[in-house]
């Protein structure tokens, strides 16, 4: 049976999903290979290919995953928090919770009741700021940390553009976030549905977080936001339900602050595989641009594109962000020590409202 040493949280995976297809799977895949030392994966929620889903897509493959990982780690598999064991006196317990985002609050609260000291929420948290809010007041009720998988606040890329910037008077940086759905009205009504939260509460999410740590960013801190209407475009499809639903399929805008700060951000849902950031100068040159992945990263993807030829191509290009992140988290559970550059949940409400103010303002400038 799999436990921590004294160094190590105890973590509980809520949310595994299919193999190759769910993120929870990688989070998994990332700590059974030992590559978080801080991390023992001990527990792993998965009531949907436990339960009604074992016999649909994907099931098979999380039944054969399943197996494996008992076998070879002394996991254990539960359809609910509330299956899992009672902490054991002096383990540090850490929820990591990667399921539907609607389902967070509840699961929130169940990690509480389990016994967990920190949790670690995908982003963007909750389906509202409203809902995220009273979690926030649930877990500090509680005595629980919270810690957002807000990745790209520790990305090489932002911390080289970042560096970039200061040293250039009169810079402005630009983050460009790209996905790689095909430019098909099937395949972006699909992605709408599924994400019906809209592009700024997902996929363009992790770029507002940076805005919200590091560019003082707020609803009460914005001067102006600005779309660029010749890089933008909404459109209204339907999805495999056949209700329609309207949303950005790129977005490029400028914010401008109270307190003098200026920065863009740009999303393509098929615009590729990478993220980069650019730095122009004052006369509008670009003077820096970074890529993530950068050539070293690229040998990593190569690897695990040969290992996992299948799975989502944006595992391998974001890995070791994702293993910082799970490190940072699991060492702070387990020694108290400071999760340098996570995202809080305080930034994760903030980043939240600022995506519920700017959806409507950029979507009424595009009409």
């Amino acid at each position: 049976m799999a436990t921590p040493s004294k160094d190590q949280a105890e973590v509980i995976l809520v949310g595994c999903g299919a193999p190759l297809r769910g993120m929870g799977w990688y989070h998994a895949v990332q700590m059974l290979g030992g590559e978080c030392p801080s991390a023992k994966i001990c527990h792993i929620v998965e009531p949907w290919f436990l339960g009604g889903g074992a016999s649909g897509p994907g099931g098979a493959e999380f039944t054969a995953f399943k197996e494996k990982t008992i076998d070879e780690h002394g996991v254990q598999f539960h359809t609910s928090l509330a299956d899992v064991p009672k902490v054991a006196d002096g383990v540090k317990r850490l929820a990591l919770i990667s399921g539907r985002t609607v389902d967070n609050p509840r699961l929130l609260g169940e990690s509480i009741a389990a016994g967990c000291s920190v949790i670690y929420l995908e982003k963007p948290g909750a389906p509202t700021v409203a809902e995220l809010q009273a979690m926030k007041k649930e877990a500090a009720d509680a005595g629980v940390e919270i810690s957002m998988g807000y990745n790209k606040n520790v990305c090489k890329y932002v911390r080289n553009a970042r560096e970039f910037a200061a040293k250039t008077d009169g810079s402005h940086v630009t983050f460009v976030s790209n996905n790689t759905y095909k430019n098909t009205a099937e395949d972006l009504g699909e992605c709408f549905e599924r994400n019906a939260e809209g592009m700024l509460k997902n996929m363009a999410i992790h770029e507002l977080a940076l805005l919200v740590s590091f560019y003082d960013v707020s609803v009460d801190n914005i001067e102006s936001v600005t779309a660029d209407k010749e890089f933008s475009s909404m459109q209204t499809l339907p999805g495999p339900s056949g209700q329609d639903f309207t949303d950005f399929d790129k977005i490029k805008f400028t914010i401008k602050t109270k307190t003098g700060k200026e920065v863009s951000v740009a999303a393509d849902r098929c615009g590729g595989t990478d993220s980069f950031a650019t730095v122009t100068d004052t006369k509008g040159e670009e003077v820096f641009r970074y890529w993530m992945p950068d050539d070293e990263d690229k040998a990593t993807v190569q690897k695990l594109q040969a290992k996992y030829p299948t799975a989502m191509p944006y595992f391998f290009t974001q890995d070791p962000d994702y293993v910082t992140v799970k490190e940072r988290a699991a060492k702070f559970t387990a020694t108290g020590e400071e999760a340098e550059g996570l995202a809080t949940i305080a930034i994760a409400v903030e980043t939240l409202r600022v995506a519920e103010y700017l959806t409507p303002t950029l979507m009424e400038q595009l009409k």
